[in-house]
């Protein structure tokens, strides 16, 4: 009911509750206070109360059915929240969900606490069925993540919560965060990939194209403009004192301590769980098995080459040079990244990209020739991007190379009637003809751009890519 689709034009939800007025909406600090972000708003709390009604009605099956008495319900939901900079973001707008664990009283004794209380330490997805288990008084498998938070015997409440962001649909990112329920500290593995991206169903909802046009016109505030542009390589944010996530603490003194403290839990839990995100998607060592095959590949080395990578600092610019050249591709994988997001600092490393521009490896060679464009070398970049780009039995290497172009806009210029022919190709491939067509939709957004049809978003007109190349891109145009 309320599913972000609930905010496109003509959805036809009705919920069957007093319409709340958008007048009265909290309009949150990072959010522009726009009619279209009041109206998704007034939306969202309307399918709430809907979804709440509904609910109510299930609740009242039960006692009819005379088993309200012996069923324990648990409620939650699956992100922190519909509108703009919730879903998908790792901020508490986006992750912070609901949870009520209702209790009969004859099963009083496996709740955690009195009724109507509420429960300080933090709940993780994984911990709902490791629950189930010890509310059924069923012991969980080794294997199986999770704390319970109800019906467990001596356990030890959960001390910190992690969470993660990749591929969204056709767009790429990586980011992982954690939290102890007063602090949340985020790593942004990507910061070169802005905040937001122009993510086709995403931005089927008015409060984001309200909020494009803002930032367009020049007119955010400095909280709201934060959402624009390139991301910082840490975030460290203040839960109690500051909600909505606006006042970055990562850089003060003062919390030096604590940043060290929640970048050691992150790094542990990211080894722990043998994390597959930093691995290129569609490899043969990311399956979930095949990532944990002893040897498969060097976690621990690629973790510290990813955070080195993702630390946008040029004192590591040696350091990602010799990972350029490591045996492991993992680790070229994101020596090149680094490299990219280093830009124009890392113009001595153009020889080493050069190299990887003819790796064995097909992710390695997107990331090289990425990077390359960034420092503005789109006449070495784009035919290894435009070969990526088409050879479909390689489909999610082309896609993170149909990603790279798109980033790249006017500077891709060059390649135009290749991606007008490679778009054509997908829309008729039996392989993208569903709904899930990235490549399709990726490539659609780039035509829309290289042909006057939508603008860049603020912010992202060019990605790093030198004036000069963008300057020679539009001359071929004119020309």
């Amino acid at each position: 009911m309320s599913h972000e689709s609930c905010l496109f034009p003509n959805d036809k939800r009705r919920p069957q509750v007093t319409p709340a007025d958008p007048a009265s909406m909290r309009v949150r600090a990072y959010q522009p206070d726009t009619p279209e972000v009041r109206a998704d708003l007034a939306r969202q709390y309307d399918c709430i109360a809907e979804m709440d009604r509904q609910c109510g009605q299930k609740l009242k099956a039960l006692e009819q059915a005379g088993v309200a008495d012996d069923t324990i319900v648990i409620y939650y939901g699956d992100n922190g929240g519909i509108t703009p900079r919730s879903k998908r973001f790792l901020h508490a707008s986006g992750t912070h969900v609901p949870l009520i664990l209702y209790v009969p009283p004859k099963w009083r004794h496996l709740a955690p606490a009195a009724p109507g209380a509420r429960v300080g330490s933090p709940v993780h997805f994984v911990d709902v069925a490791a629950t189930v288990l010890a509310l059924a008084g069923v012991a969980r498998p080794a294997y199986l993540q999770g704390v319970p938070f109800a019906g467990g015997k001596g356990e030890t409440p959960r001390r910190l919560a992690f969470c993660s962001r990749d591929r969204m649909d056709e767009r790429y990112d990586m980011v992982r965060s954690v939290t102890d329920g007063r602090w949340l500290y985020i790593r942004n593995f990507r910061p070169e990939i802005p905040y937001v991206e122009p993510l086709s169903y995403m931005f089927r909802a008015r409060g984001y194209q309200s909020w494009a046009r803002l930032a367009e016109e020049g007119r955010l505030t400095p909280a709201t403009a934060m959402f624009w542009g390139r991301k910082p390589s840490e975030e460290l944010y203040d839960l109690a004192n500051d909600p909505d996530n606006v006042v970055n603490l990562a850089g003060r003194a003062e919390q030096t301590g604590r940043l060290d403290e929640m970048r050691r839990a992150l790094r542990d839990h990211m080894l722990a769980t043998v994390d597959n995100g930093l691995l290129p998607e569609g490899c043969e060592e990311q399956g979930f098995e095949a990532s944990r095959r002893a040897g498969a590949w060097p976690l621990a080395q690629t973790l510290d080459t990813a955070l080195l990578a993702s630390a946008q600092d040029a004192d590591n610019l040696p350091a990602l040079v010799r990972a350029a050249r490591d045996p492991a591709m993992p680790v070229r994988w994101w020596a090149a990244i680094g490299l990219g997001i280093l830009g124009r600092k890392a113009v001595s490393a153009a020889p080493v990209l050069t190299a990887l521009c003819a790796d064995a490896s097909g992710y390695v060679r997107v990331a090289a020739a990425d990077a390359l464009a960034r420092q503005g070398r789109c006449d070495l970049a784009l035919p290894v991007l435009q070969r990526a780009m088409e050879d479909l039995s390689a489909p999610w290497c082309s896609l993170q190379a149909c990603n790279a172009l798109d980033r790249l806009g006017e500077a891709a210029r060059p390649l135009l009637p290749a991606i007008r022919a490679f778009s054509g190709r997908v829309a008729e491939d039996e392989a993208f003809s569903s709904p899930q067509a990235y490549p399709r939709r990726i490539l659609g957004h780039l035509l829309d751009l290289l042909e006057g049809r939508c603008k860049p978003l603020a912010g992202q007109e060019e990605l790093g890519v030198r004036n000069e190349e963008v300057n020679r891109a539009r001359a071929m145009k004119s020309s």
